[in-house]
């Protein structure tokens, strides 16, 4: 059946402006959905590694909780619970020379927060994307529309009549544009709030473990625990 309002036809009837709009929409597109569906994939996988903690601090000493966070240097909290070791460590090897100046607390909560800065930049990569998609598409794809009023009017205007058989076609082609552009933006607006969404229950996730991993470090004890009296762990230190 020969669709003459489809989108093959929009393409083929329209001139460089018109290829240029439907192409830049259709480029937006697939960015956007390759975008989230990245994105998506880490947050799942992100989650998953956040129902390991638990069994971190179930744990008899560090290397039995690092190999139950998983082997994957990637894993964010592995990451911190690695950070939060080797800032310990460091600041144990150099307390002689630096005791006066340095602060264990202060050390430590730095590198942790390090990590969970570096995890959100990761996180928060490729959203700026989408915001832009999501706020852009509409206005190309009504540029897309103008334009294909305008030559729909100079071509009624040449013909000189204006009967409904010559304005619909025209004109449906045209505002084919608008419905475009509202396609590829209603996706990539309601893929940022969910990826955002989904990246602050990760970051919040990370910033009980980093505290518990600040108290460990100091007191031998994480501050946070499942029974509440806040001194379950007999995570040992290696």
């Amino acid at each position: 059946m020969n669709n003459e309002l489809g989108l093959l036809h929009v393409w083929a009837q329209g001139d460089w402006v018109t290829r240029s709009v439907f192409a830049a929409l259709l480029l937006m597109s697939l960015a956007s959905w390759i975008v989230i569906l990245m994105k998506a994939l880490g947050v799942v996988q992100a989650k998953r590694q956040a129902a390991r903690v638990e069994g971190f601090w179930h744990s008899a000493d560090m290397a039995e909780g690092l190999a139950k966070l998983g082997d994957d240097d990637a894993n964010p909290f592995r990451q911190l619970a690695v950070e939060g070791r080797e800032a310990a460590a460091h600041h144990r090897a150099t307390r002689a020379q630096l005791h006066d100046s340095l602060d264990a607390s202060d050390w430590i909560s730095r590198a942790l927060r390090n990590s969970i800065d570096s995890t959100t930049g990761k996180l928060q990569a490729g959203l700026a994307i989408l915001a832009s998609v999501g706020s852009t598409a509409p206005f190309v794809g009504l540029f897309g529309t103008v334009w294909g009023i305008y030559h729909a009017l100079m071509k009624i205007g040449a013909a000189g009549q204006a009967s409904i058989d010559q304005v619909a076609g025209p004109i449906g082609e045209a505002l084919i544009m608008t419905a475009l552009g509202l396609a590829v933006a209603i996706p990539a607006v309601l893929g940022y709030n969910a990826l955002v969404r989904g990246n602050k229950h990760i970051l919040a996730k990370l910033g009980r473990f980093a505290h518990d991993l600040h108290a460990y470090q100091l007191t031998g004890a994480r501050v946070t625990a499942a029974s509440g009296d806040g001194n379950v762990v007999a995570l040992k230190r290696s």
